[in-house]
């Protein structure tokens, strides 16, 4: 069993910086991809930046892409999910994903953990 445990949502500021951390257990996660994702009321979840676990390549959602940034730090099994140049429309919440394998993926059916979520809410 896997299990995911977020942290670090919040109340901030348009254009203020948030940085989500993903701490995973129960696994070694040597091979494990990672996702972050997000969720408003009414809609989908939608994919906002994923990385590889070895080798630490990544991919961001366009909608963010230049303000996220996903990291990871293998000795500690936490996955990061720096925001900066926040924006009203970045209220949501987060949810931090894994699965086994080598490569990243994108879409909310690739994985099968998941955290429980974090709230984030950006002020105007």
């Amino acid at each position: 069993q896997v299990q995911l445990v977020e942290s670090g949502g919040g109340l901030v500021q348009a254009g203020g910086s948030l940085r989500l951390s993903c701490a995973a257990s129960g696994r070694t996660f040597s091979s494990y991809a990672m996702g972050w994702f997000r969720q408003v009321p009414g809609k989908e979840r939608e994919f906002v930046a994923a990385i590889t676990w070895s080798a630490g390549i990544t991919n961001t959602a366009d909608s963010v892409k230049g303000r996220f940034t996903i990291s990871r730090d293998n000795a500690k099994n936490t996955v990061y999910l720096q925001m900066n140049s926040l924006k009203p429309e970045d209220t949501a919440v987060y949810y931090c994903a894994a699965r086994s394998g080598s490569i990243y993926y994108t879409r909310v059916r690739d994985y099968n953990y998941w955290g429980q979520g974090t709230q984030v809410t950006v002020s105007s």
